[in-house]
């Protein structure tokens, strides 16, 4: 696929098939891309994995840090299927992560096959607002939402991204309008306590 973006291009990227870099076990693969007019996964499914012995810690389970690392991977995924890319990238944008609040919900030890799912639940031109869920086949092992900014790197500030992808990433917002809103959205961070 050849993009049109105005202002970032995505030159001689036709190949998204890139491998994770995780030692000890087969690469997971992100190979999906934008094809107009096929219809949109609600929500997406863009990555997968088996957990190998360098993401899992002392308890033997996967260590905090790569379950911010595997929400990482899934917003990876999303970003080669709109189109965002080493070209893109290399002609001076991006999307950049503003805040990214986890909720660790169950553990995955080595050996797993854990995947990720991502929805757009919001967006304009220059912002994203996504939520990620990792599982273990139904097992909801983490969630995540974020918000993501589109960049011009060279000025190291916020830019409207080109209407192309724009286009794209509003019609993934549509495609996932009517999904039910996440149980955990926007939950506040803090010890409850019982009424007295």
């Amino acid at each position: 696929m050849q993009s049109s973006f105005a202002s970032c291009t995505d030159e001689g990227a036709a190949d998204r098939r890139i491998e994770t870099p995780y030692e000890g076990t087969p690469a997971a693969t992100w190979d999906s891309v934008w094809r107009d007019g096929e219809p949109i996964d609600a929500p997406l499914a863009l990555h997968r994995l088996t957990v190998p012995r360098s993401l899992t810690d002392y308890n033997r389970h996967l260590s905090e840090s790569s379950y911010l690392l595997l929400i990482g991977d899934s917003a990876d995924a999303f970003f080669r299927f709109i189109g965002i890319d080493e070209g893109y990238r290399a002609a001076g944008c991006s999307l950049y992560t503003a805040q990214t609040h986890l909720h660790h919900l169950g553990e995955a030890r080595e050996g797993d096959e854990l995947h990720l799912t991502l929805r757009v639940l919001d967006a304009d031109e220059r912002r994203l607002h996504v939520y990620h869920e990792l599982l273990r086949g139904d097992d909801l092992l983490a969630a995540a939402e974020q918000l993501l900014v589109h960049v011009d790197t060279n000025t190291g500030r916020s830019a409207p991204m080109p209407p192309e992808l724009h286009d794209r990433v509003e019609a993934v917002r549509r495609a996932h309008a009517g999904l039910p809103a996440p149980r955990l959205l926007g939950k506040p961070l803090g010890i409850r306590r019982a009424a007295r």
